[in-house]
């Protein structure tokens, strides 16, 4: 073994080598003789065979290992593929990399000629490119076309054996301000499950805000001031799509930065606002105390081991609160029982106390969820402290004022301390729109304890991250070039009511700004010390259609807003007019549902409600089928189905989109039996959406467009003017639209245009 093992590394010498060589290279001899290669190897897309007559090499697994240090980025690969065949295999690795990317190593296991690998620049990447793809007549590599390219030497794949190659290139970020931008170029294609591990060690000279990526689930493993060290967690180990990574810098007060889009359809464009909490100081000094109230279910169903669980996560609650925190417990079933008439100052006595308390409580009675509301929202509250009330519950109301619009509106008119109210709800029968009001509407979440969960778990998990408030009562508003407020800047926001930001939180706020050169923000925000204003202002001529991601989780945070619309819609149904009442009488929820049927169509993002688009039966050129297919299924379920299984299921997909952070390509969704489902018949390809028909992909912008799914000219793969597309396309980055496994119905130019594509 010469390299990866027993003997020491062959490596090149760092970063000149790799352009030394592509430069003294003549043009005529850019494209490499490919006769010794039976193989080539893509990490972020694919093995390909060149002679098309056996099976290609599998890509086993990619581990990417990424250093940044301030703006310099260094990526290593470790790529692990398999050769199924029983012959030996010759292949090349090619990697699309960002500009100016150079080569400091390249190594692989086996005895072989030295190895070698080099940066090709983009014309010669693309010559290398054009040759592949007419090779293996398959277009899933146009998706890197117009991209610089590192190419390998040879290295041998041993038959049915395995070889792990490992290449590293370094490049500089850019930078806005004091945000880097990281990208690991990858296929958004769905097809493409090859599992990645990634790690980024981050390091600067200042301490680090915040690290955000739209595209991939971070876990933290280090965070030390200025090193912070993430993983993409495993859930997304074979996500599609490239791995995109901000990282901000603290100062002092809120840092904040802008991700921009331009949209004409929004009147300039959509926007994402990230921010970052200010620089930590001493935790006593920035943390606003808390004011706990625990409110507990301890009607007749709770008996047994719930009530044991609901118990024990009081316990873990209040032994969480540090002293000096406030904390009661409200306790209700037919009749209300309070701990204390006020919040308590947490001491070893008290504590003592409330352990005595919650021991004696026994479930008896009914479910009086009005009363225990109006107590715990009532309760005198202690200046300077967050107020926040824990409701458990698990059943539906019925004593008392048990109709839904009435329990809704106490919270929404009678909340003189503006506590926030996370629920709890505990098995399925519950009022799901109802809990998921009361804690949407007070800056809260709502969560749901299935069957067989353990409440103290999930009470347990939702306290941690209530730990260390740090601003409260966030409010944000914009600003002309006078410094006065405007409200035509900006539109659109999601949320619309900002939460309140704990140790370790990150503000996402998405939205649409109008057409500006810049746009300056207010942000005034509650904090131990008094209210704070914190300014910014960013130029909009920096939006840029590399981050499409910014639209699509902006139109996923908007469908979950506008089906919740519908749902609250349904809260006099729910009151005793019965679930054969139409919401969709009423106009306003007709245009609710046509807004929910426009955005899932334009961006690709389907939910339990839209997820009929993606069968072969529903006519895209169709309008009003559609409209129709999406209104039945809102007032069938978002209306008719209010507590059980099936009613979790909607809670659960709300909750999850409306703080939707990272794209999902897959367009996943829990459905009415609380299983995951996923969507492959609908593809989101760089700022676009398309829908799988028969052997066509349909770009979303021809729905509902008159004759719209007609072709008005076919273009072969191969051809001119397949070539003079993709170099169009290659101009406006865009090249990945060709890169669909199939044939692809898009507009051109004012044509509706069939690119007739060699692969299936």
């Amino acid at each position: 073994m010469s390299t990866l093992g027993t003997t020491a590394l062959r490596t090149l010498p760092l970063l000149a080598l790799a352009a030394g060589a592509a430069a003294a290279r003549p043009a005529a001899q850019a494209v490499d003789d490919w006769g010794r290669t039976s193989h080539v190897i893509v990490p972020q897309a694919s093995g390909f065979a060149l002679d098309r007559q056996g099976p290609a090499i599998r890509i086993e697994q990619v581990e990417a290992r990424v250093e940044v240090v301030e703006q310099a980025a260094r990526t290593t690969l470790e790529v692990t593929v398999f050769n199924p065949s029983g012959l030996r295999a010759a292949a090349v690795l090619l990697l699309p990399v960002p500009g100016h990317a150079a080569v400091s190593e390249f190594t692989f296991e086996g005895a072989a000629a030295e190895p070698s690998a080099r940066l090709l620049p983009r014309d010669e990447a693309r010559r290398a490119y054009d040759e592949i793809v007419a090779r293996i007549k398959d277009p899933a590599l146009l998706e890197f076309a117009g991209l610089n390219l590192i190419r390998s030497s040879v290295f041998p794949v041993p038959a049915g054996g395995r070889q792990r190659v490992r290449l590293t290139y370094e490049h500089v970020l850019t930078a806005d301000g004091d945000r880097v931008d990281y990208q690991l170029l990858r296929s958004e294609s769905l097809a493409v499950r090859v599992p990645w591990r990634i790690t980024v060690d981050i390091r600067a000279d200042s301490p680090i805000s915040m690290v955000y990526s739209p595209s991939h689930d971070l876990v933290t493993r280090v965070r030390e001031g200025r090193r912070v060290v993430v993983e993409v967690h495993p859930s997304s180990a074979d996500r599609p799509g490239s791995f995109l990574l901000s990282r901000l810098l603290q100062r002092d007060g809120v840092t904040a930065s802008l991700l921009a889009y331009p949209g004409p359809e929004a009147g300039g464009g959509f926007f994402l606002l990230l921010a970052g909490l200010p620089a930590p100081v001493e935790d006593g000094e920035r943390r606003i105390p808390r004011e706990v109230t625990l409110v507990i279910d301890r009607s007749g169903s709770m008996a047994g081991e719930k009530m044991d669980q609901a118990l024990a996560a009081a316990r873990q609650v209040i032994e969480g609160l540090e002293d000096g925190e406030t904390f009661n417990v409200i306790d209700y079933a037919s009749q209300v029982e309070l701990f204390a008439p006020a919040p308590v100052i947490k001491t070893r006595e008290t504590t003592l106390a409330v352990r005595e308390y919650l021991a004696a409580i026994r479930p008896t009675g009914g479910t009086n969820i009005h009363d225990a509301l109006l107590e715990a929202l009532s309760c005198e509250h202690r200046p300077g402290m967050l107020p926040l009330v824990l409701f458990l519950t698990d059943g539906l109301p019925t004593v008392g004022r048990t109709a839904e619009v009435d329990i809704r509106a106490l919270v929404e008119n009678g909340n003189p301390h503006h506590r926030r109210i996370f629920t709890f709800g505990v098995g399925s029968d519950v009022n799901v729109p109802l809990l998921d009001r009361l804690s949407d509407a007070t800056r809260a979440t709502s969560t749901y304890v299935m069957p067989g969960e353990d409440v103290e778990v999930k009470v347990g998990a939702v306290f941690r991250r209530l730990s260390g408030p740090i601003l409260a009562d966030l409010e944000l508003w914009t600003v002309g070039p006078d410094g006065a407020p405007t409200t035509r800047a900006v539109r659109e926001l999601m949320p619309a009511r900002l939460p309140d930001l704990f140790d370790g939180d990150q503000l996402l706020l998405f939205g649409q700004y109008r057409a500006a050169p810049a746009v300056a923000f207010r942000l005034t925000a509650s904090t131990r010390g008094g209210l704070r204003t914190f300014a910014f202002e960013f130029d909009l001529s920096k939006a840029s259609t590399r981050h499409s991601f910014v639209p699509r989780l902006w139109a996923t945070r908007k469908i979950a807003f506008l089906v919740d619309q519908i749902r609250q819609a349904g809260a006099a149904v729910a009151g005793g007019f019965g679930p054969e009442i139409d919401v969709f009488t009423d106009p306003r929820c007709r245009e609710l549902a046509e807004e929910i049927l426009r955005l899932s169509t334009r961006y690709g993002v389907l939910s339990e409600y839209t997820a009929f688009l993606a069968t072969e039966g529903s006519d895209l050129g169709d309008w009003e089928a559609l409209r129709l297919g999406c209104t039945a299924n809102l007032q069938r379920r978002a209306v008719g189905v209010r507590s059980g299984i099936g009613a979790v299921n909607q809670g659960l997909n709300f909750n999850e989109k409306k703080a939707e952070a990272q794209l999902d390509l897959t367009n996943g969704f829990w459905d009415a039996n609380n299983q995951r489902v996923s969507i492959s018949t609908v593809q989101q390809v760089c700022d676009r959406a398309f829908f799988r028909r028969g052997d066509r992909w349909v770009d979303a912008r021809l729905i509902a467009t008159p004759g719209g799914l007609e072709a008005e000219e076919v273009v072969e793969f191969g051809s001119e003017a397949h070539r003079r597309l993709l170099e169009r396309l290659v101009g406006e980055g865009r090249q990945g639209l060709l890169a669909l496994p199939g044939n692809i119905l898009m507009p051109v130019e004012g044509k509706t245009v069939l690119i007739q594509n060699g692969g299936n």
